[in-house]
């Protein structure tokens, strides 16, 4: 088995070429910058002694084929290999339209980095001796047509069944939507449940049962890790937006079988239109904050009237961008104590209190 082996993470790129950004008032992607900011992450990896890049989906704005086309053309030229999955703003259709491609079509685009069968929506692939990965597709529609995060029964047999198989290698799970929550009750939460699996419990048994310990997420747009009975699930916050991060991880196993995984996190601190990239992100973060706070504030569990949430959402127009930096330390003594000690609960604090400070960088005994 190799021994060990450096990689990175780029997740939630949302490339978009010029003519297709498309703006709305409450967006949080800073989708302007998805091109010059993925070539300044390029121009980073290519200097380093790199293994692979891992793609965790949302590679495009909205499934459109030139922004795919770019892409694809962007990771042929690449001196390591790239990995990629689908997320939900790559394949948002189930049949193309005059917008994005079809679900079917995603694999045909990348089929030099993982789709080499061009008919399945998941695969697995020998990256080293003893080292494999398993690409899944979390995007399901329904018979409506409605998308969601879902792994099909179809995908779920095949991956016990290859998982089955494996003799002693180390898997690692490539994945869009979460598969462990990484915010509180996040997959009952009406507004964060939506970024999880929606049958993560029967996918996070299977991986237990089997081993695997890693898995890659995107779609939340944060810098967390969280684990769950043994499996760690490694989100990356998005290229477009606050903070522009991205990761590069090392693993080693010494001659005892000892194994762990080194993260260290980096970020786009500027690029040609905006030299001051992080300041205006976090800035537009905030000043679109105020609708997403007061819907957070009305809903389950808080519940609070639409005056009040409209009254304390002002005082919140950090929390998003706070919860996206990662190892976030999260108070706001000007709320009212019971709001107050909700809101502290999204902080990076272990279940005994002490803060655990592992989203950004960490070393993961495995």
């Amino acid at each position: 088995m190799t021994a060990n082996f450096r990689f990175a993470v780029v997740s939630d790129l949302h490339i978009a070429l010029p003519h297709t950004i498309w703006n709305h008032p409450s967006r949080f992607h800073l989708v302007e910058v998805s091109i010059p900011a993925f070539e300044s992450v390029l121009e980073h990896l290519t200097q380093l002694d790199l293994d692979f890049l891992l793609l965790p989906g949302d590679l495009t704005q909205h499934g459109e084929p030139e922004n795919h086309y770019w892409l694809q053309k962007k990771l042929s030229q690449l001196p390591f290999p790239c990995y990629v999955v689908p997320g939900n703003h790559d394949v948002p259709v189930l049949d193309a339209d005059n917008q994005s491609i079809g679900f079917d079509d995603f694999p045909k685009y990348y089929r030099k980095f993982g789709y080499t069968d061009t008919n399945k929506h998941y695969y697995i692939c020998q990256i080293f001796p003893g080292v494999k990965l398993i690409g899944l597709n979390s995007n399901y529609f329904n018979e409506e047509g409605k998308q969601f995060g879902r792994v099909d029964g179809e995908q779920l047999r095949w991956l016990e069944t290859v998982l089955s198989e494996n003799t002693d290698e180390l898997v690692l799970v490539m994945i869009h939507h979460n598969v462990v929550e990484h915010l509180p009750n996040q997959l009952r939460h009406p507004m964060a449940n939506r970024y999880m699996v929606e049958n993560a419990p029967e996918l996070l048994q299977i991986l237990r049962r089997y081993g695997v310990r890693l898995v890659f997420t995107g779609h939340l747009h944060v810098q967390d890790v969280a684990c769950d009975d043994g499996v760690y699930d490694i989100t990356t916050g998005s290229l477009v937006s606050y903070p522009h991060p991205y990761r590069i991880l090392e693993y080693h196993r010494d001659n005892y079988s000892r194994e762990w995984l080194q993260i260290s996190s980096y970020r786009v601190e500027s690029v040609p239109e905006f030299p001051q990239l992080q300041q205006l992100s976090h800035k537009w973060m905030g000043d679109r904050s105020f609708p997403f706070i007061v819907k957070f504030l009305s809903l389950p569990p808080l519940n609070l009237p639409q005056a009040q949430a409209e009254a304390l959402a002002p005082k919140l127009r950090d929390f998003w961008a706070t919860v996206a930096d990662g190892d976030a330390m999260m108070d706001y003594p000007q709320l009212p104590q019971d709001i107050r000690s909700y809101f502290q609960k999204y902080g990076a604090v272990s279940s005994c209190g002490t803060p655990s400070l592992i989203d950004n960088y960490a070393t993961l005994l495995l």
